[in-house]
Formats: structure tokens, C-alpha cells, sequence
């Protein structure tokens, strides 16, 4: 396996880097309070970095998922990615990707999903679906929300029709989410069998990418702190329990970041990759929640001050543990694909 990014990869990611970097600062981010910063949003379209995720693929995808968890930039970039270019570019149909793709690629579309969750809406024989999802994330700025039914199918809802409905809902983080409720809305169906499972994949795949973005962000600023920050006349940082503290959250990080990158690889290679982004979403859930807190406790009394831009990463990573579905969950899934023989 060769997880070294191509030309076109490197370049998006340093891209976005740049973009996220000089738009998504600490004074932005508290402007935008729970909501999406419009202007970054339009940064990013501009620059063609939605429309470029069909070229660079999902290795390139956690690349710039990445990029957006260094920052927290609160914009749809991650799960628009998911949900909408890649699950359309890969189970929808000739017509549906001619349709769907462009507003997508450009950003006047934005899609999400209402993922993991299955179960909670069900479908009728003419694709007209009725239910709630608690809580969807990004759902306020959505164009299409991306639904499995009761049956495994996934459809696409078009958020403008009367039967779709948003309520707002506050989370952890500030993912702009709602509650979705849907009574009679027609969906259309995209791809066929296994197209849930690979949506689902792809999904905890990116999202594990954007918690190795978050980690790393938080450890940065715990490392510029407490190199800053002077005790009993030296930085912080020279303290062997601090170095034990930072150097533990980076090897989590890095176990993150490197079980995301393999199982990105094995899905653009074409290779068997449910248990791999299992392995990811588990240690994005776990590592993820570990670092956060070392970020914030290595702020020590800075780090319980609510505007402290080490804060937001804190609120991130365990939004993220929440929403992969926690360690224990996804290590019994886990358990269960192995024992069954399932490794596609």
C-alpha cells in the first residue's frame, strides 16, 4: 500500500489548507456562533475544491476532511463530499449524475445524510418516505438530505419539497444540524444493493479523516502553549509529565490518521474495506476523544475557558465520538463482520 498523495492530492490538500487556514480563524469561527460561515463556504466553491473530490477520490477526501478538522471550519465540505459527490458519482445512475453532480460540484447543491442511523424512516411502494431522524448533521444548509429506508435502500430528499421538514437542533459542536422529518416525501433511490454499506463506509471513513484534523489541530495548540507558557521559571514543555501527556495524544493521532488513510486506499484500490473503516471509526471514536481532552487538560486553567479556540476542538472530537457511534459499538460491529466471514 502507498498512502503518498498524488500531485493532484497534494495540491488540493495544500489548497485547502490555505483557504481553511486564512478564513476559518478563532474571531470567524465565534462570529459564525452554531451556523455556517457563508463566505468560507464560498471560498471553498470558488477555488473548485468540492467539484475536485471526484478526481482525487476518497484518499483525497480525508485529505481535505483533514484539512477542515484542523480549523473546525463550519462549513458542509465533509459531509457534501460524502453524501453527495461521491455517493452519486458511485451508485447514481448516467442521468442522476448528469443532473446532480453539477450543482454538487459547484456548491449551489449541498447534500448530507442521515447516517448511521437506519431504521427510523420507512418507504411505501411508490419511494414516498415517512419518519424522523433525531438529529442530522449540517441538515440547515442542505439542498438534498441522503436517507436509508427500513428495506437497505438509500434516497435522495430534495429539502425544498412540503413534505420534508427541519427542525433545529443544538449538538455539541456546531454543525448547523436539525431534526429531519419527513411525511410523504418522495425520494429517489440511489444505486442498488450494497450501495448503504459503501455510503456508510465511505462516510465513517472521511469523518475519521476529519477527527484526525481536529486531533492535530488540538495538539498544535497544546504544543504552542506550553512551549509559551513558563513554570517555576521553564516552558511547560520541558516537563517530563507534558511531554509524556503530548507525546501519547500524537501517537493517537497519527493511529487516526493512518488507519483512515489505509482504508481510503483500499476503497479507491477497489479492495475489500468494511472492517477497515470499522478499524477507523473505532480509533477516530477512542484516540479521538483521548486527544481532545489532553489538548484541553495541557491548556490546564485556559483550558476550561469556554471562548478558548482549544475549546472548539474539545467540542469536535467528542461530536465526532458521538456520531461514528462510540468505541464499544463499532468494536462489537467490529466482532460480529469478523465472526460472520462478512470482509467486503
Amino acid at each position: 500500500m502507498d498512502f503518498t498523495p498524488t500531485e493532484e492530492q497534494a495540491a488540493a490538500q495544500e489548497l485547502a489548507a490555505t483557504i481553511f487556514g486564512d478564513l476559518a480563524t478563532h474571531e470567524r469561527l465565534a462570529a459564525a456562533g452554531t451556523g455556517t460561515d457563508a463566505e468560507l463556504w464560498k471560498a471553498l466553491c470558488a477555488a473548485g475544491l468540492p467539484g475536485a473530490v471526484e478526481e482525487i477520490g476518497l484518499l483525497g477526501l480525508v485529505l481535505l476532511a483533514e484539512e477542515q478538522g484542523r480549523t473546525t471550519a463550519q462549513v458542509p465540505f465533509a459531509a457534501s463530499g460524502v453524501f453527495g459527490l461521491l455517493a452519486v458519482a458511485r451508485h447514481g445512475t448516467e442521468e442522476q449524475r448528469e443532473r446532480l453532480l453539477p450543482g454538487l460540484r459547484d456548491g449551489t447543491s449541498v447534500a448530507t445524510g442521515a447516517f448511521p442511523p437506519a431504521g427510523h424512516v420507512r418507504a411505501d411502494g411508490e419511494g414516498r418516505l415517512t419518519g424522523a431522524v433525531e438529529w442530522v448533521p449540517w441538515l440547515r444548509d442542505a439542498t438534498h438530505v441522503l436517507v436509508p429506508d427500513q428495506d437497505g435502500a438509500i434516497r435522495l430528499v430534495p429539502m425544498a419539497c412540503a413534505e420534508a421538514t427541519v427542525v433545529p437542533v443544538e449538538l455539541t459542536a456546531p454543525w448547523a444540524a436539525g431534526r429531519l422529518v419527513l411525511d410523504g416525501a418522495r425520494g429517489e433511490r440511489i444505486g442498488g444493493v450494497g450501495a448503504l454499506a459503501d455510503v456508510l463506509a465511505t462516510a465513517r471513513i472521511v469523518f475519521a479523516g476529519l477527527q484526525a484534523g481536529v486531533c492535530a489541530g488540538s495538539l498544535a495548540r497544546a504544543v504552542a502553549y506550553t512551549s509559551a507558557r513558563e513554570q517555576f521559571g521553564r516552558p511547560l514543555s520541558t516537563h517530563q509529565a507534558v511531554q509524556l501527556r503530548a507525546a501519547d495524544a500524537h501517537m493517537d493521532t497519527e493511529a487516526i490518521r493512518v488507519t483512515s488513510y489505509e482504508a481510503a486506499w483500499r476503497l479507491d484500490e477497489g479492495l475489500p474495506a468494511a472492517e477497515h473503516a470499522l478499524t477507523a471509526a473505532w480509533w477516530a471514536s477512542e484516540a479521538g476523544k483521548r486527544v481532545v481532552h489532553a489538548g484541553q487538560h495541557l491548556h490546564g486553567g485556559m483550558g476550561a475557558d469556554l471562548d478558548h479556540p482549544v475549546h472548539r476542538h474539545f467540542l469536535w472530537g467528542r461530536q465526532l465520538d458521538a456520531y461514528l457511534g462510540c468505541g464499544t459499538e463499532l468494536l462489537a460491529e467490529l466482532g460480529d463482520l469478523i465472526a460472520n466471514g462478512e470482509r467486503s
